[in-house]
């Protein structure tokens, strides 16, 4: 009787420590991930970015783009190039930017993360994501401008209710 409630009780602490679903998200090759908590939306809205194991020696931009084809560049995205950082479509986040970068560049936190609200709305430019495919991406800066071992991409779908 005793191994039966231990196997029962186990069985019912096993189910209430795994959560439901875990949170969309990407991992790229190099064990550097973001993820989001829903990536479905009704209407324009921000949703925080987490960003987790970035080599903090290479910046990346974060920004909300259209999906691209393999291995190309994300672009357009929106927001462009935020001089003032008050957007919130797109971000620098560099623990190493050179001098022109100071103010505009985010440093990672310890450990290559970050925490960054990202704006998605339904167009970016002449771009309907209701009918293209947009996402939050990660992708490696100017600097690295050819690397893309950096890309990370999670879609963003607009539904209707």
């Amino acid at each position: 009787m005793h191994k039966k409630f231990a196997i029962v009780a186990t069985a019912i602490s096993l189910t209430l420590a795994t959560p439901a679903h875990a949170a969309p998200s990407a991992t790229g090759a190099q064990g550097q991930s973001i993820s989001v908590a829903t990536t479905k939306f009704v209407k324009e809205s921000n949703v925080s970015v987490l960003g987790k194991g970035f080599d903090e020696t290479i910046g990346i931009y974060l920004a909300y783009c259209v999906l691209p084809k393999k291995g190309l560049l994300p672009t357009p995205c929106g927001g462009g190039a935020d001089m003032q950082g008050v957007k919130e479509a797109s971000y620098w986040i560099s623990s190493n930017a050179p001098v022109y970068g100071a103010g505009l560049a985010i440093p990672f936190q310890p450990g290559g993360r970050f925490r960054q609200v990202v704006s998605v709305t339904k167009k970016i430019g002449k771009f309907d994501c209701t009918k293209v495919k947009c996402a939050i991406t990660v992708r490696s800066d100017h600097l690295h401008e050819g690397d893309r071992l950096h890309d990370l991409f999670i879609p963003i779908t607009f539904t209707k209710k």
